[in-house]
Order: structure tokens, then sequence, then C-alpha cells
């Protein structure tokens, strides 16, 4: 279980029912396990971040990016958040909102690849 803020709830809760259109697409391809049956979470607080997917499995962490993070200040904050989230052993993939728009096959692709690379990581 990773670290979780309980006072990233309400948030959390808020985001969930106001999720981007990226968000929703790329959740759509996400959910139900359709993704070699793994659980995926949306909108989920570790530490003191609530990060937009979240599947514990494979320790992996999606980011759906709007423009706001190709400024200065939001690549840095996204680097400070992504070596946090690596400290606790989590991998983070990003993806910009155009890519998730525009080519959610071959994003969904890259999620895939890297879930099938972890699963025969771990296996004995």
């Amino acid at each position: 279980m990773k670290p979780y803020n309980k006072n990233l709830k309400q948030a959390s809760r808020d985001l969930r029912n106001n999720m981007t259109d990226a968000e929703k697409l790329l959740w759509s391809r996400l959910r139900n396990k359709q993704i070699l049956g793994l659980q995926f979470y949306r909108q989920k607080p570790i530490l003191n971040f609530i990060v937009d997917f979240y599947c514990p499995a494979v320790n992996l962490v999606i980011e759906c990016d709007g423009s706001q993070h190709f400024t200065e200040d939001g690549l840095e904050a996204d680097r400070v958040r992504d070596e946090a989230l690596a400290q606790l052993g989590l991998k983070v993939l990003r993806f910009d909102n155009g890519q998730v728009m525009g080519q959610i096959d071959d994003v969904v692709e890259v999620v895939y690849r890297y879930c099938l690379k972890e699963i025969f990581k771990e296996s004995p």
C-alpha cells in the first residue's frame, strides 16, 4: 500500500467527477481490467499528489498532461513529483492530451507493453 493522504480524498473525488476529455477517453480503455486483467484506479491520492491513473500490480502511474504541464513551472513541478513517486518504486508514464485524443491506440499500446514487461519481470 502506497502512502495515502486522506486530506486529498474530497479533491480526488472532485477530479473524478470532472475529468478532462483526454482522461475520460483513456479511462474508457483502462477501466474494467481491459489491459491484461489489471485493475487501474483514477485520480488516486499518493503522497501529497493525486495521480491521474494508478495500477498497483505493476507500480504504474499514468498522467495525462494539459498545456499547463509544458510551462517552466509545470515541468519543474512534474520533475519533482515524478522523482518523489519514483522513490516509492513507481514508474510514471506521461502523455500529453493531444496524444491521448489523437493516438489513443498508440497510448494504450505503450501502457500494454509496459505492463506486460513488468508482469513477466515479476514472474519466478
